[in-house]
């Protein structure tokens, strides 16, 4: 998991002022998954949606690659996420994370999350968003042997 991605998104907010808040991010960020159903039933809910998803993809994008990194990426910045997230009830565990994604509409899901990345692209006026730098899968060139990044 990547270390100190609150400070290096601090740093990078005072570096340049064309760059939007956190807070529009944040709202934004919450406008288009505000559509997504909670698959949960209303008793059964200790942990926000907005909460649990938030996290989850933080940890993604630093890094995380299963629920339990996901849970260790949520406790180690608790106290940043914190600041815009509830969290009531703390961090969701490892098995909260799994339930509820197990649970949600996948292709529901892919619609918020372009959605968003497609409002930052448009926002900050870029072309690509680099999420990570593996190659997709079958990206292999049999013809000249070669891997093909895209």
């Amino acid at each position: 998991m990547a270390r100190g991605f609150s400070k290096a998104v601090t740093s990078q907010q005072k570096q340049t002022d064309s760059l939007p808040s956190m807070n529009l991010l944040n709202t934004s960020f919450l406008e288009h998954f505000a559509n997504l159903n909670d698959p949960r039933i209303e008793r059964s809910k200790e942990h926000l949606l907005k909460d649990i998803r938030s996290i989850a993809i933080l940890a993604i994008i630093s890094g995380a690659d299963g629920w339990v990194a996901i849970e260790a990426y949520g406790n180690a910045k608790y106290e940043w996420l914190k600041s815009f997230l509830e969290l009531a009830n703390g961090i969701p565990s490892h098995d909260t994370f799994s339930r509820v994604f197990s649970r949600i509409e996948p292709q529901q899901f892919q619609q918020c999350f372009l959605s968003w990345v497609n409002s930052i692209v448009k926002e900050l006026e870029l072309e690509v968003i680099a999420i990570d730098g593996k190659t997709m899968k079958q990206s292999y060139d049999r013809n000249h042997s070669k891997k093909r990044y895209i």
